[in-house]
Order: structure tokens, then sequence, then C-alpha cells
């Protein structure tokens, strides 16, 4: 958007834009109350616990089954393409999932839509310890679903629910996401050895699920249907042709694409390098925990300001000099190359507040997080791909790493470029 249009639009929404920096800065509450607008979710005290229970079943379901997958293709009999097929089917459903749920938001209204979705994920992880290895595919495919419909809505209840703490809300949000994710593989072996197999462990997750829905639903009720548009009103501008609603997308992507190699690979890299598998499995653990009192920290401050772009580019430089350390001496200290990368990638709290805060409403932000984390998710999907290839064209990590170290160097420019202080 030109400085022309934007200036124009100030005009004529009498002083918008300082009211949206007051807000921002906690200093101004809604002039409706939330509850009143029909398919808006109200925001308090209990929407705030329920959201972050939400946000505590959006990995577990992932997470739960690296640790537990030799043991799941043992009692199956799978082979290691269907192993690779079960890995590989959460990046993909997060991509096409997430782009039918504005549409599920604008017909149903966002709580309806959000129950729906929690409703979905706790039938997949039911279904798919039920029966064999189709069984198990069918049942993860059926609950990642849930959650990617999750991943792209909940930004906008906190961008409609909590317009003056948009910062504060993703922080714990995003932080409560991070702590599901460690918690679903750190718990799920001892809930093999406690419940007597991989199958009860996985299912366990189905509770905390199924809670999380009652939360929801309690929170939400009354929300009610969006309106429905005026007669002729003229049709919302596609997304695809605002430059900054791709430079949000790629910005988003690029951070996971990172995130999927980490996650994926990182650990075979210190194994090579000397570090023992059980001490790998830390350091990647350690990883996560440090994105969560950072994602408490750093995004409400962040959000306060006009730019989001210092915060973003600094970050991005922790986490590049621990891809150097990788590149260059990744034996040298796996522990303080680890901490830097921790850091580095929490940056993905800053890319959900830049979703909520380059958007003026709650229906622009449902189809700009649509959109980013629809095309987002698929650009990561091919990260994990890409890295092994070249790990195994060259026969060494170091030009994977490389080529790593590019992609977040790239990701710290179109950050710096998201985080500035426009509107899609």
């Amino acid at each position: 958007m030109s400085a022309d249009s934007r200036d124009s639009a100030a005009a004529s929404t009498a002083t918008y834009s300082d009211r949206l920096e007051l807000e921002l800065e906690g200093s101004l509450e809604e002039e409706v109350p939330a509850g009143r607008r029909p398919g808006v979710v109200a925001g308090g005290v209990l929407l705030a616990v329920a959201v972050v229970l939400t946000a505590m079943n959006l990995r577990p379901a992932i997470t739960s089954v690296g640790p537990l997958l030799a043991e799941m293709r043992g009692s199956l009999g799978a082979s290691a393409v269907w192993a690779s097929i079960l890995t590989t089917l959460p990046g993909l459903c997060f991509a096409g999932a997430g782009l039918a749920a504005p549409v599920l938001s604008r017909r149903f209204g966002i709580g309806p839509a959000i129950g729906l979705a929690l409703a979905v994920l706790t039938a997949g992880l039911v279904v798919r310890v039920l029966d064999g290895p189709y069984v198990v595919l069918g049942g993860t495919l059926i609950a990642t679903a849930g959650i990617a419909l999750v991943n792209v809505l909940i930004p906008v209840v906190i961008k409609d629910s909590f317009p003056a703490r948009v910062g504060l809300m993703t922080g714990i949000y995003t932080a409560a996401l991070q702590g599901g994710g460690a918690a679903g593989s750190a718990v799920s072996p001892p809930l093999e050895s406690a419940l007597g197999g991989w199958r009860a462990a996985l299912g366990a997750w189905g509770v905390l699920s199924a809670i999380a829905l009652v939360a929801w639903l309690i929170a939400s009720r009354g929300a009610g249907r969006p309106p429905r548009p005026a007669a002729g009103a003229a049709p919302a501008r596609s997304l695809m042709r605002s430059p900054l609603a791709w430079i949000v997308t790629i910005f988003f992507g690029l951070q996971s694409f990172i995130a999927y190699v980490v996650m994926g690979w990182l650990p075979q890299v210190f194994i090579d390098s000397g570090v023992s598998k059980a001490d790998a499995g830390l350091l990647l653990g350690l990883i996560s925990v440090i994105a969560v009192p950072i994602s408490l920290v750093i995004p409400p401050i962040a959000a306060r300001q006009k730019s989001q772009s210092p915060w973003i580019v600094g970050m991005g430089v922790f986490g590049a000099a621990g891809m150097l350390g990788l590149v260059f001496a990744p034996g040298f200290s796996p522990l303080l190359w680890s901490i830097l990368l921790g850091i580095g990638m929490s940056v993905f709290s800053l890319a959900l507040t830049v979703i909520a805060l380059r958007a003026r409403t709650g229906a622009e932000t449902a189809r700009l997080s649509g959109m980013a984390q629809g095309f987002g998710y698929l650009l990561a999907a091919v990260g994990p791909f890409v890295f092994g290839l070249l790990h195994d064209a060259t026969g060494s990590w170091t030009v994977s790493l490389i080529v790593l170290l590019a992609v977040m160097l790239t990701q710290m420019v179109f950050g710096a470029l998201a985080g500035r202080r426009r509107f899609v």
C-alpha cells in the first residue's frame, strides 16, 4: 500500500492509526464489548485460559510420535516409507487445511469454528490408536487438520478479543504452544511405560484435547455467527495482490522452514559431530524450552513499538551466530550453538504477532493468517527434504548448513520488511 493511500485511509477513518497505536499501548479499551458483536468471542480470563489450553494441544499430536516411532513400526510392521509419510503429513496438512480456516470462520464464526477444529483434533487422536498403520495415518491426518484450523484462527481471536493486549496474548499463546510441544516429546515415553504401550500413550493426549474443547465451548458461548455482508457490499480485496501480505507470508514460511529442518535434522548433525544420542535429544529440547520465556517477554514489548523490525533482526543475529558455529565448529560447543539457535528460532512468536498487527480487522487477520500459514507451511515442508538431499549429495553437513544460514539471513530481510508499521 502506498504512502498516499495510507494517508487517505487514515483521514477517512478519523485518526484510526492514532487510536490503534493507543490500543497497542494498552491505553484504549474497546468501545463496544466484544461479546456483543456477532461472531466475536468476548475477551476475559476464561477466554485466556481457553486459549492457553488450546495452544497446549497444538503440538503434542506431532511431537509425541517421534519418541515412540520405533515401537510403533515394530508393533504395526510398518515400513520406513510409512514412517516418512507419517512425519511429513503434519506440514502438508498445515498448508492445506489452514487455507480453509478463513472460510469456516466466515460461515460459522470464530468460536464455533475453533470448537469444531478441537473436536476434529480430539477425534483424530482417538482414531489413530484404534487399528493398523493406515488408520494411524488417517487419524493423524484428521488430528493435524484440526490443528491447522486452530493455528490460523487463534491470531484472529487475539486480534478481536484482546485488541489492547495483542503482544501479551500472542506471547502467552506461543509459550503455551512451545511448552505443549516439549511436553509431547518428554512425557510420551513415561506414559508408554506407565500405560503399557504406545497406543495408550498417544491416546492419552486426547484427554487434554477434550478438556480444551470443553473450556473453549464454555468461553465462546454466545459468540454466534458473524454478521452477513450488506447487500451490494464490495467483495474483500484479494490479499494475493498485496505485496505486504506476501512479505509476511515469506517471512513466516522461512522461519518455519528453519524450524522444520532443526527439529528433523539437528540431532543427527550433533551426533555426527561426536555428541551422544541422548545429549543430542536434550539439546533439541533445550531449543524448544528457550522459546517459552522469550515468547512471554518479547512480543508484548515489541507490539508496543511502531516497528517490530529491530526485534526480528536482533533475534535473527543470535540464530545466525549459532548457525555459523554449526558450520565451522559443530563439535566445539553444541550447548552454546543450541542456545543461540533457540533464541533465533523464538522469532516464531514475533511472526504470529506481525500477522495480527499488519491487519486492521479480525476478518483481515483471518485471511492474512490463512495465507501466511497455508503457503508458509507448504514452503516449510520442503526444508527437511532439501537439507537431507544436500547431505546425501555432498557427504557432509557443511553445504546443508550454509544453505540454512542463507535462508536465515533471507528470513531476517523479509522479517525486517514485515515488521514495519503498515497494513495489508
